[in-house]
């Protein structure tokens, strides 16, 4: 009897030295719900600021647009009156063909002007240091921007046309005349934001395999033909990228025109931005300025996604 009891524990015993790990149990339903809350607890921040600051006021807006809305006086709904008023509204075509050609000079001077200094820079090899200093000026405030740029081309006292008066015998008004008035205001935008626009630029360029160039050497190729069939095709979608940024800041403008020539002389800068700027707080017309803000947002909308098409901004010819 007692031997069968030895053996019997003995076998036992081996079970259980023999018996496999216990294995985790899988989460289930309960987890998978305490995980989703947190997660929406988590991004619940984000969402709050995007309802209040980006939701909300956009579709407060597009509310006020078919309205007429004064400060001190509640909305009335107009239904399209707003847009009939702005399709017969001369002015506003007029400050949207101002904004088109400041777009147009920005965004030819600053783009072509960005891409020769970042494939300067990818040839020389720079360090950092010298990056860092090229972005300074993306850095300064627009309305610092604009008072130096006013006191530097200054008619009288500025020292570029103190210059240009010692070699023309009279100096230009930048700002106060209708055919310099927009080029100096783009030439301006264009000074802020080159660094950043090459910066990015450069870094689309270090992207590109170096033995590409070296087997356009092998061939033959100039440095005008790598350029044109290798560098432009390879840097597409970084390219559309920066035009796309940059026609959407041109179109947006307002502190530089506010503060160097506030739409003059005679409307010749008066962009979109300054026109809805002086309807919604000159005027206290708000229904009619949120008409012509949804109109712009329709535009930018409509020509970034016909860039993007148009460019296949999301391939290059190595895809």
């Amino acid at each position: 009897m007692t031997t069968v009891q030895d053996s019997s524990a003995q076998v036992v015993r081996g079970l259980a030295t023999t018996a496999p790990p216990p294995t985790r149990r899988r989460k289930g339903p309960a987890s998978r719900r305490n995980d989703t809350w947190v997660a929406w607890l988590l991004v619940a921040p984000a969402l709050l600021g995007f309802g209040v600051f980006f939701a909300y006021p956009m579709l407060r807006g597009v509310y006020l647009s078919f309205t007429e809305f004064h400060i001190l006086s509640p909305p009335v709904w107009t239904g399209l009156a707003n847009i009939q008023e702005l399709v017969n509204d001369g002015r506003f075509w007029h400050s949207l063909g101002v904004t088109a050609y400041f777009v147009v000079l920005s965004v030819v001077l600053g783009v072509g002007v960005s891409l020769i200094t970042a494939v300067v820079l990818h040839r020389l090899g720079v360090n950092t240091t010298v990056r860092g200093l090229m972005i300074l000026p993306f850095l300064i405030s627009g309305v610092v921007t604009a008072l130096v740029w006013t006191w530097m081309l200054d008619p009288q006292l500025g020292i570029v046309n103190q210059l240009i008066t010692w070699v023309t015998g009279e100096p230009i008004m930048f700002f106060g005349s209708d055919g310099w008035a927009v080029p100096s205001l783009a030439a301006l935008n264009v000074w802020k934001s080159m660094g950043y626009n090459a910066v990015l630029l450069f870094a689309g360029l270090q992207t590109i395999p170096a033995s590409i160039y070296e087997a356009g050497r092998i061939d033959g190729a100039s440095e005008w033909q790598m350029f044109r069939s290798l560098t432009l095709p390879l840097l597409r979608p970084i390219l559309v990228m920066v035009v796309i940024l940059n026609v959407i800041g041109s179109t947006q403008v307002f502190d530089i025109v506010q503060v160097s020539t506030k739409g003059g002389p005679a409307d010749a800068s008066l962009v979109l931005q300054m026109y809805i700027y002086d309807k919604a707080f000159g005027q206290f017309d708000f229904g009619y300025a949120a008409t012509m803000s949804l109109a712009l947002f329709l535009m930018l909308v409509t020509v970034t996604f016909t860039q993007m098409r148009m460019a296949r901004a999301g391939e290059s010819d190595t895809n």
